[in-house]
This record gives C-alpha cells, sequence and structure tokens, in this order.
C-alpha cells in the first residue's frame, strides 16, 4: 500500500531586503494510501505552501516529503493537481482534455478512449464530451479537471481551494462528487479549504494549523466524510456532533485571527 510522508518539513522564503518569512516549521504528517484529509488555517498559515512543496513545486528548506519510500525532488505524475480554477486547454473539447495525460504517455488510442469515456460517466459529463470546455459552466469545468487529474492515475490527489469559485448548489453537488470519487477510486486526498463546513464534510482526517511560523495546531478524526458517501450531505451537517466541531474549529481560526490582527497593531 502506498504512503505519503510529510518528515518535519520547514520552509523559508528569503526577502530581497534581507529579511525572511517563516512559512511552514516542523510539519510532519503520515499518510495512507486511500485517507482523505482536509487543511484549515487562518492566512498565512502555510497551507498553498504545503500542498506545492507535496506536488514538488517547491522546494523545502528543511525536512522532505516521500511517496512509496521514494523522496519527492519535483512534479510528478503520481501526484495530480486540481487548482481552483481548472487550468484546462480552453482550445480543445472536454473529451481532449480529459485524454490529454494518456495522450502524452503514448497510450493507444482505443485504451485511451476507453478510460476517457469511462471516467466521463463518472463525472456525469458523457453527453458533453464535445464540448469546448469555455461552453461548460464552472462546475463543470471542475468535473473536467477531476477526470483529466484520474486519467493520469495519480496515487496522491492534491486539491487547492478547487471549489471555492463556484456558487452554493454547485459546491455542495461537487463534494458530494468528491466523496463519491474518494471512496470509489481509493485515491489519496489532499484539499486546501478556507471553509470550515467543507473542510468537515470532506476530510476523514482534517488538521488544523496555526500562522507564523504555519505548524500543525489541532488534528481531528472524524466520521462525517464517511457519513457524505450514503447519505445527504444536508442530513450529515444536521448532527449534533458536526455543528459541535464546527463551532469548535471557528472559535479556534478567530482566536487564530485576532492574535495576528493584535501583532500586526503592535508592530
Amino acid at each position: 500500500m502506498s504512503s505519503l510522508l510529510i518528515d518535519k518539513l520547514s520552509m523559508r522564503f528569503d526577502l530581497p531586503n534581507g529579511s525572511s518569512v517563516q512559512a511552514l516549521q516542523d510539519v510532519s504528517l503520515d499518510l495512507k494510501a486511500g485517507e482523505l484529509l482536509s487543511i484549515l488555517g487562518p492566512s498565512g498559515c502555510g497551507k498553498t505552501t504545503l500542498l506545492n512543496i507535496v506536488a514538488g513545486f517547491l522546494a523545502p528548506t528543511a525536512g522532505h516529503v516521500s511517496l512509496n519510500d521514494k523522496v519527492v525532488t519535483g512534479p510528478g505524475a503520481e501526484r495530480g493537481m486540481v487548482f481552483q480554477q481548472g487550468a484546462l486547454f480552453e482550445w480543445m473539447s472536454v473529451r481532449e482534455n480529459v485524454g490529454f495525460g494518456p495522450s502524452m504517455k503514448g497510450m493507444p488510442k482505443a485504451e485511451k478512449g476507453q478510460i476517457v469515456d469511462h471516467l466521463l460517466d463518472v463525472v456525469g459529463l458523457q453527453a458533453f464530451k464535445d464540448k469546448a470546455v469555455y461552453e461548460l459552466s464552472g462546475g463543470m469545468q471542475q468535473r473536467v479537471a477531476l477526470a483529466r487529474c484520474l486519467a493520469n492515475e495519480p496515487d496522491v490527489i492534491l486539491m487547492d481551494e478547487p471549489l471555492g469559485a463556484l456558487d452554493a448548489l454547485t459546491r455542495e453537488k461537487m463534494q458530494g462528487l468528491v466523496l463519491k470519487l474518494w471512496k470509489e477510486t481509493g485515491k489519496t486526498i489532499i484539499l486546501i479549504t478556507h471553509s470550515v463546513e467543507e473542510a468537515l464534510l470532506l476530510g476523514e482526517r482534517l488538521i488544523v494549523m496555526a500562522p507564523r511560523p504555519g505548524r500543525i495546531h489541532k488534528e481531528y478524526h472524524l466520521p462525517f466524510a464517511e457519513m457524505g458517501v450514503n447519505q445527504d450531505l444536508r442530513e450529515v451537517k444536521r448532527d449534533p456532533r458536526f455543528s459541535d466541531t464546527r463551532e469548535e474549529i471557528l472559535s479556534m481560526i478567530w482566536d487564530m485571527e485576532e492574535e495576528i490582527m493584535g501583532r500586526a497593531e503592535t508592530a
């Protein structure tokens, strides 16, 4: 079974004026294959920096990330990324976008076609496969982005605010799709979000990060993602444990924000 290890990770950004910002300090996590992790925290806590290091876009100043016992030194097909904006090829059709990765691998046309058709069925876009990306709604474009990521058969899917730009109803539908894909594919997923409710719904594990320097403040192991696979998400939100945990985390993040503002005022 594959696993993702984040071992004593630190990241410092040196600025042109000679000062520096410690974005992350001694962050460690061990994710087993198939776990779904959501990450929350106030602005400046290093959530996206952490995700970019796992993706291989940034090299840490200390510590390392390893996947299947292999140290991450750059981007790789075993780690798929889904951004807030789909980062799709607008001049291509939906089918061409989803099949781009397999095409780059030189996969035979028939095999690629089977994979693409299957994934379009999974994300509910079979009827739109010949449409250009710009003809689709934001929610549909994110479905294409998910299918394109899955077509590369990554071990780990990294999501940076993938649903943040969607309206409330579309966002809820997409949250259900993420849970469906997680359960059906068995992929390891790391999701960055600013929404406490979304983190609770989609995080089998949830970590709250504290800022300056970015570090893990508290970790939760939650039942709501598993519940949401078979239940209406609105029913899950009515669970008293959901509202209690939401209020606890909101208060935690609010206190952090207040502390940050207090520092800024005295600086």
